[in-house]
């Protein structure tokens, strides 16, 4: 038990800070946005699981076990005095256990419900104020001067342009934003924003969920940027970025009130456009995704073995 403790809380410190700062500050994800952001998936599940199994670890220390544990405490719970083996610390711990995974549990239903009404809000808007773009199918066009592009995902999903937007890219550079937008929705990028988001709101105190949710987004972002290049060539993207810049995209999807692309975040994917480096060798890309399932079948496994 002692060792699983340990392990599992040294994986939780260094999930929480070293890991995640060095991932954020690297270079290569760039090269591999998508492995990138399944290894950063992989720092926050298993980060959350490290720190609830390390508090149950410490909570379950006098029996050893979860079911043990529990056989031995739930009888007294409501009534009778619990065991005197389990002690102040034994009982805080499974209490912030339970608290920590009931709070991220809820925190994540809740974000998930928000973003739901806004998204439906949305479609209801969209539908009300904008026409259909001709040739383009699930796209519309809304009537504002300012020049903007969105997508709304869900059962329906649409991906919003103003007209001027449309005026004033060409239409190869409107393709590109057409194509990176729809990107987004057909990699379902507003599921791992929303689960990062979630994770943020949980922990507003916590440095590391903003970096990890701004780290996320501009990998989304160059995924998006892919998949436009794909369709149409980097350079009308670039060109449709130089023209609009962060004021042309306020999110990757509508119900934002999360990090949204800024300039800093445009001047990456530019760069990236610009000087596309080739993707990551294959020696690299088995590592990071070892790596991953690493980082979540470690803290998983501890749980097993005391679960027992």
């Amino acid at each position: 038990m002692l060792a699983v403790g340990v392990l599992l809380g040294a994986l939780a410190v260094a999930l929480a800070w070293p890991i995640p700062v060095a991932l954020a500050r690297a270079a290569w994800p760039a090269r591999s946005p998508g492995l990138a952001l399944a290894l950063w998936q992989a720092i926050a599940l298993g980060g959350a699981l490290s720190m609830i199994g390390c508090l149950v670890v410490i909570g379950t220390a006098p029996d050893g076990s979860i079911t043990g544990s529990a056989a031995a405490l739930l009888p007294h719970l409501f009534v009778g005095p619990l065991p005197p083996e389990f002690g102040v610390v034994h009982l805080a711990a499974l209490t912030l256990a339970a608290g920590l995974a009931v709070h991220l549990a809820l925190n994540l239903g809740a974000t998930a419900l928000r973003a739901e009404r806004e998204r439906r809000r949305q479609h209801q808007l969209i539908a009300v104020l904008s026409d259909p773009m001709p040739g383009e199918p699930r796209t519309r066009v809304l009537a504002h001067p300012v020049p903007l592009a969105y997508c709304v995902p869900g059962l329906r999903t649409a991906t919003v342009l103003t007209d001027g937007l449309v005026a004033v890219l060409s239409p190869a550079e409107l393709r590109a934003v057409v194509a990176h937008e729809r990107t987004h929705l057909d990699q379902l990028h507003h599921l791992v924003l929303l689960a990062f988001r979630a994770w943020h709101q949980a922990l507003p105190w916590f440095p590391i969920a903003n970096r990890s949710e701004r780290a996320v987004t501009l990998l989304t972002e160059m995924l998006a940027d892919d998949g436009a290049r794909r369709a149409t060539g980097p350079d009308a993207l670039a060109g449709a970025l130089e023209r609009l810049g962060a004021a042309g995209e306020p999110g990757a999807y509508a119900e934002t009130g999360g990090v949204a692309p800024d300039s800093e975040m445009v001047e990456a994917r530019l760069a990236r456009l610009r000087g596309l480096g080739r993707p990551l060798g294959a020696a690299a890309r088995v590592g990071i995704v070892a790596a991953s399932v690493l980082l979540v079948a470690l803290p998983v496994a501890a749980m097993l073995i005391i679960i027992r």
